[in-house]
């Protein structure tokens, strides 16, 4: 034999079992256990599995056909509100009714993590319908009429930088590009955002997680950001996650800016817990852990609180990927998130009942959630809306009820993906889905409109007058003039 022919047969065979090695290595390592079981008040944590290669189940999103909708729970009726939209992200309502709503996708980048991220990252974006230049579009949408349908669609502004979050007070609209947060006068009604957007706060642009929501609080004087991490764990290093996977505040009196809650992979839901006036947030948490590692969560977010990206999470695992060293201390005072929302499921949108909502008894406490959907779980998981119920003290009960069931098609293709949820003027849900380029209306067409909610308020807690023994522990063995009838 020939030595070409010797080293054409070796060639042959390193080809052949290159080929199996790849395709071994790349197979989807299954969940061990349900999405139910990684959701709830006490989630299961998995042991974890490192991957150097993820899972990749990722459905590829087909649409839908004329006439279909998803299938909404009992009592509940579904209809398409607005269609034939460029991607819709982030929903917004206007206090006359008027829905805005930004049409984005991530700006051009690379992302941290190396080529292999990369090249990760450019096959997902593209096999979830979320390639390709953004629209930089907020629209607004009319329903005039009240029939549950908008027949009026104006392009409010051109020209933003992957928009996301909308905020609105007084005669001032505030918008989130990826890398700064914007300002413009804006009267209610008109269809037409002019003038120049005054800058009032920089971002950091981009990275793996582009989306900056933002939410004012309830006098409009401080705003609110949720900022992502530029990686999954900090692979990239800390350096380019400065001020980022966190929230930040803003004072609009002032204008400083501080950190409000950190360690937060990927915040993105911000909303006012009605029961307790507590801020809270939907966050992604990290990758390549296996199909049932990390569960996302919602949560509420204390000021000065931390999650403990990346190098813990849920309160004390440690995460023995992370190579940097961690903070002195932090396992002591990092925060288990309040509720997890599955794992890989990517919760975004969020909102809580108010006053006015019709959506039955079913549906009368808690909030609902947008989960757009796995890309690194098999089976896939998320790909709908759901509602978590709350107590009257404000803290999440059970388990997630499915409001619009899973837009799957099958394990490999998707209709759409639910990403963000907003009250509109009559009290129905309103969903956007961004690959589908819809946004649905989900109502219970008998339903009253629902009371507002009671804040919970309480009698403060006496002072302390005398320091005797251990602080932590005086809840445990209260001293005399803590008791009730001593002061």
């Amino acid at each position: 034999m020939s030595t070409f022919k010797k080293i054409a047969i070796a060639l042959a065979v390193f080809l052949v079992v290159a080929g199996a090695a790849l395709w071994w290595i790349t197979r989807p390592v299954p969940a061990l256990h349900t999405l139910e079981e990684t959701s709830g008040t006490d989630p299961v944590l998995a042991e974890p599995a490192p991957q150097f290669f993820p899972t990749v189940g990722i459905a590829k999103p087909i649409g839908w056909a004329d006439g279909e909708a998803p299938t909404a729970a009992a009592g509940l009726a579904v209809n398409r509100f607005a269609e034939g939209l460029d991607h819709p992200r982030v929903i917004y309502t206007m206090p006359n009714g008027d829905v805005l709503v930004t049409l984005t996708k991530a700006p051009p980048g690379e992302v941290a993590g190396g080529w292999l991220t990369n090249l990760v990252a450019g096959f997902l974006f593209s096999e979830a319908g979320a390639g390709g230049p953004s629209a930089d579009q907020i629209v607004l949408l009319r329903d005039a009429d009240g029939d549950g349908v908008a027949e009026e669609r104006h392009i409010l502004r051109e020209g933003l930088s992957s928009p996301s979050g909308m905020a609105w007070h007084d005669g001032t609209l505030y918008v989130a590009n990826h890398d700064a947060v914007l300002r413009f006068a804006y009267e209610e009604g008109a269809t037409a955002l002019t003038g120049e957007g005054e800058k009032i706060a920089d971002l950091p642009p981009a990275g793996n997680h582009w989306m900056r929501n933002i939410l004012l609080d309830p006098e409009g004087t401080r705003l609110y950001v949720a900022v992502g991490s530029a990686s999954n764990i900090g692979e990239g290093g800390m350096e380019i996650e400065e001020g980022r996977a966190a929230i930040h505040e803003i004072n609009l009196e002032t204008g400083s800016t501080r950190i409000f809650a950190a360690g937060l992979r990927n915040p993105n839901g911000l909303a006012w817990n009605p029961w307790s006036g507590e801020l809270w947030t939907t966050v992604n948490e990290r990758d390549m852990l296996g199909s049932d590692l990390v569960p996302d969560y919602m949560t509420n977010v204390p000021l000065g609180s931390h999650y403990g990206w990346p190098w813990v999470y849920y309160g004390d695992v440690v995460d023995e990927r992370v190579k940097m060293a961690m903070p002195r201390f932090l396992t002591s005072y990092t925060r288990v998130p309040e509720y997890a929302l599955g794992a890989h499921t990517a919760p975004l949108g969020m909102v809580f009942t108010q006053g006015g909502t019709r959506m039955g008894d079913a549906f009368a406490r808690g909030a609902f959630i947008a989960r757009h959907g796995s890309w690194n779980r098999y089976p896939p998981g998320g790909y709908d809306v759901v509602f978590v119920a709350f107590d009257e003290r404000g803290n999440p009960l059970a388990k997630p009820v499915t409001v619009l069931e899973s837009f799957l098609a099958n394990e490999d293709e998707t209709r759409g993906r639910p990403t963000w949820v907003a009250w509109d003027g009559t009290g129905a849900l309103l969903v956007s889905d961004d690959t589908a380029g819809i946004i649905w209306r989900v109502v219970n067409p008998t339903a009253a409109p629902g009371a507002a909610p009671q804040r919970n308020r309480g009698a403060r807690l006496p002072p302390r007058r005398n320091l005797i023994g251990d602080p932590a522990r005086a809840f445990e063995e209260p001293p005399a003039d803590l008791m009730p009838g001593s002061f």
